[in-house]
């Protein structure tokens, strides 16, 4: 579409958002390495405190501790661990702070997986755009 001339701007500029630097749209690849460093944290609590060994109680279990984890910092400091480490912040797109409903909504959607699979042309997944909430570096 582009090489016919048509013109989409860069990611976020439909939502106000900087092209690039603080307060910028997430990567998609900070955004896979912020998740997959909360994965393992979960891993590591359901494995280490709630489940003796690992089978398929201790994945459920660290889907429920991701699902709590994700809801509450999320909630409350805009991030959870992975993407503290990442640098990434999920804010309201309005507001720019994420009230706590919010990432509830947007947890309980994560947890599905599907609503964060399909992606708009701003890299923001289902779980976001139904959430109001967009994920920004720091």
């Amino acid at each position: 579409m582009e090489d016919a001339g048509a013109d989409f701007g860069y990611r976020g500029e439909q939502l106000g958002l900087p092209e690039d630097g603080p307060g910028s749209i997430a990567r998609p690849g900070r955004r896979l390495g912020a998740l997959a460093v909360d994965w393992a944290l979960c891993l590591l609590i359901a494995y280490g405190l709630i489940t003796d060994g690992y089978d398929q109680a201790t994945s459920n279990w660290a889907l429920l501790v991701f699902f709590v984890m994700s809801a509450l910092t999320v909630g409350t400091i805009g991030f959870t661990p992975g993407k503290r480490l990442f640098g990434l912040r999920v804010v309201h797109l309005d507001t720019g702070a994420a009230s706590p409903l919010r990432p509830l909504l947007r947890s309980a959607l994560l947890c599905v997986a599907v609503p964060a699979l399909i992606w708009d042309r701003d890299g923001r997944g289902l779980h976001d755009r139904l959430a109001r909430t967009v994920e920004v570096r720091i």
